[in-house]
């Protein structure tokens, strides 16, 4: 049997004006994909203005489920942060699997704009809805 060395995933985050990259370092696999999951989490929550997360996974070694599911999560935070997500530098690997599951496309489109808050004309609107069902007799 033949062992192979430990991949784990190390991080790099380097904060820049409007964006945040992120670089990944070994496996994004079971053992490692919450680690990256985080340390997005991490970066939205101290940086709400921010525009743009980059994750360079030049150096990203195998990707497993759990990895893609990590980063359909980040995806999904992104998306909800109205932050626009790049995945940078993607090795063969990594663009094959992304292909294969049809998720390509979706973890690199562009984030819903982000909605205008205008608490004044919520309160201003006062429309009533109907209390039940409609009904014709």
């Amino acid at each position: 049997m033949t062992t192979y060395p430990e991949h784990h995933l190390r991080l790099t985050t380097v904060d820049e004006q409007d964006s945040v990259r992120i670089e990944l370092h070994g496996d994004l696999d079971y053992d490692n994909a919450d680690l990256l999951v985080r340390e997005a989490t991490a970066c939205l929550d101290a940086r709400p203005a921010l525009i743009d997360l980059h994750l360079r996974c030049a150096d990203v070694g195998a990707v497993d489920s759990m990895g893609l599911c990590a980063l359909l999560m980040i995806a999904r935070r992104t998306g909800e942060a109205g932050v626009r997500l790049h995945l940078d530098d993607r090795p063969v690997r990594l663009e094959r699997l992304l292909v294969i599951t049809g998720t390509l496309a979706h973890l690199t489109a562009p984030p819903p704009p982000r909605p205008l808050a205008h608490p004044a004309a919520e309160e201003s609107t006062g429309t009533a809805r109907p209390a039940g069902p409609d009904s014709i007799t």
